[in-house]
C-alpha cells in the first residue's frame, strides 16, 4: 500500500460509543482519531480539522483517541507467531513494549507496555495472548531475549530462536513504531505510561486495518 493511502482509509473501525455530548460531528472526530493514529501530530491533526471547519485543540484530539479504547481484536488461529520486546521511554524513564504479531499478514495481535522485562512478565504478556487467540498449538518465533524463550518454556508452547525470515514480522511493526514515535522526540512526554499504553494499542488497530 503506497504511503499516502495511510491517510485515506475508511473510519469504519473506529467505534464512537464514548461520544456522548460531542459537539464535533462523528465523522471529523473519526477523521481526527485515523490520522493522528496514520501520522500527523496533534498540531497537524488540529490544522487538519480546522482545513475541515472544526476548530479543535490537541487535547481535544488526544481524548478521543484515549476514550475509544482502541485494542487490537482477538480470535486467531495460528500456526506461527513472532514475539519480542522493544525498549520505549516515557519522560525520562524506560519500559519495555512486548508485541506479538502474525507472520504472514504482519497485523498485531497483541500489545502491552511493562515496566520492565523478566521471566514473570513475559508469562503474563504470553497469558494473555494465549486467552486472545487459539495459539496454545503454534511455534512462536523469538530471537535470543532469555526472558521470552524462559516464559514460553513455563508456559509449555513450543518456540523456535529466529533471527531473521518470518520472525521478521515484529522487527517490521517495531520500525513502524519508532516512526510514529518520532513525531514525540523518540519518546512519550509528559503523559503516564497507561496513556502510552492506550496510544500504543490504538496504534496497533490501525496498524492491522492498513493492511487490511
Amino acid at each position: 500500500m503506497a504511503e499516502t493511502d495511510r491517510l485515506n482509509e475508511s473510519t469504519d473501525w473506529i467505534d464512537l460509543e464514548f461520544v456522548q455530548r460531542e459537539r464535533t460531528p462523528p465523522q471529523l472526530i473519526k477523521k481526527g482519531i485515523r490520522h493522528h493514529l496514520a501520522g500527523l501530530s496533534l498540531s497537524n491533526t488540529v490544522v487538519l480539522l480546522e482545513e475541515s471547519g472544526v476548530k479543535r485543540s490537541r487535547t481535544a484530539v488526544h481524548n478521543w483517541v484515549q476514550k475509544a479504547d482502541l485494542q487490537p481484536s482477538g480470535g486467531e488461529n495460528l500456526d506461527r507467531v513472532a514475539v519480542d520486546q522493544k525498549s520505549i521511554r516515557i519522560n525520562d524513564e524506560q519500559y519495555w513494549l512486548y508485541t506479538a504479531v502474525d507472520p504472514e499478514s504482519n497485523k498485531i495481535l497483541h500489545s502491552r507496555l511493562f515496566p520492565t522485562y523478566t521471566v514473570p512478565i513475559a508469562r503474563e504478556f504470553l497469558t494473555e495472548l494465549t486467552e486472545k487467540h487459539a495459539v496454545t498449538d503454534a511455534v512462536f518465533l523469538v530471537d535470543d531475549a532469555d526472558d521470552l524463550i524462559a516464559g514460553l518454556r513455563r508456559e509449555n508452547l513450543s518456540y523456535r530462536v529466529q533471527q531473521h525470515g518470518f520472525r521478521n514480522a515484529v522487527e517490521r511493526v517495531f520500525c513502524e513504531v519508532e516512526r510514529r514515535t518520532s513525531s514525540f522526540s523518540n519518546c512519550f512526554s509528559h503523559v503516564d505510561p497507561d496513556t502510552a499504553e492506550s496510544w500504543l494499542q490504538a496504534h496497533a488497530v490501525w496498524w492491522n486495518q492498513w493492511l487490511s
